[in-house]
C-alpha cells in the first residue's frame, strides 16, 4: 500500500496543486487533487480482471480551470459547499438576518458559488495505517466567503482499504452556533 505525490498543475507561479494517487497491494488506485480534493480517476479491475479507470476527469489542472468546464459547471468529482445544491434567488434567512450568496447558476446560488469548495486549495496530509492509505483534506472557509456567515473549518478523509472500498468522510466545525 501507498500514497504517491505529483504535480498536477499550478494555479498560479506560486501555487502548485498537487496529486496523490492511494494504492493498495491489489493494484486499486484514486488519484485525488488538493485542488477542489477532485476525484481525478480510479481505476478498478472490469470483468476480465483489467484495470480501468471509472470516473470522469481530466489529465491536467488546466481541463478543470478550461472556460467551457466553468461555464457547465459539472462538478466532476470535486468537494461542494459550503452547501450542496441550489439556494434560490441566492439568499436566505438565519437567525432573523438575511444572508446574500454569491450567483453562479443564474439567480441562484449553486454548490457553494463562484469559489466554492471544488475550487479551493486544500491542505493535504497523505496517511497509511492499518489495511488502508489515505488522504485528508483540510481548509477553512472564512467569515463572508460566497456571502456565508461564520467561520469554518472543513476535513475530508478519503481512505482506501486493502478490501477495494473507498471511502470519503467529511467533518466541519463552525464557530458560531445555530440560531
Amino acid at each position: 500500500m501507498k500514497v504517491e505525490k505529483n504535480a498536477f498543475g499550478s494555479l498560479d507561479e506560486t501555487t502548485p496543486i498537487d496529486l496523490y494517487t492511494l494504492t493498495n497491494d491489489k493494484g486499486i488506485s484514486v488519484d485525488i487533487t488538493n485542488y477542489g480534493g477532485i476525484v481525478v480517476a480510479l481505476r478498478a479491475p472490469d470483468r476480465e480482471g483489467k484495470l480501468e479507470d471509472v470516473v470522469l476527469g481530466f489529465e491536467s489542472l488546466e481541463g478543470y480551470r478550461s472556460p467551457t468546464y466553468l461555464e457547465e459547471n459539472p462538478y466532476f468529482g470535486a468537494i461542494i459547499g459550503r452547501y450542496g445544491n441550489r439556494i434560490a434567488g441566492g439568499r436566505f434567512r438565519l437567525g432573523g438576518k438575511e444572508y446574500r450568496l454569491a450567483q453562479n447558476n443564474g439567480p441562484n446560488h449553486l454548490h457553494g458559488g463562484l469559489q466554492g469548495f471544488d475550487k479551493q486549495v486544500w491542505k493535504a496530509t497523505p496517511f497509511t495505517a492499518g489495511h488502508e492509505v489515505g488522504l485528508v483534506l483540510e481548509y477553512i472557509s472564512e467569515a463572508g466567503e460566497e456571502g456565508y456567515p461564520g467561520k469554518l473549518a472543513v476535513q475530508v478523509t478519503y481512505a482506501l482499504s486493502q478490501d477495494d472500498a473507498l471511502s470519503i468522510s467529511y467533518e466541519a466545525h463552525a464557530d458560531a452556533p445555530p440560531c
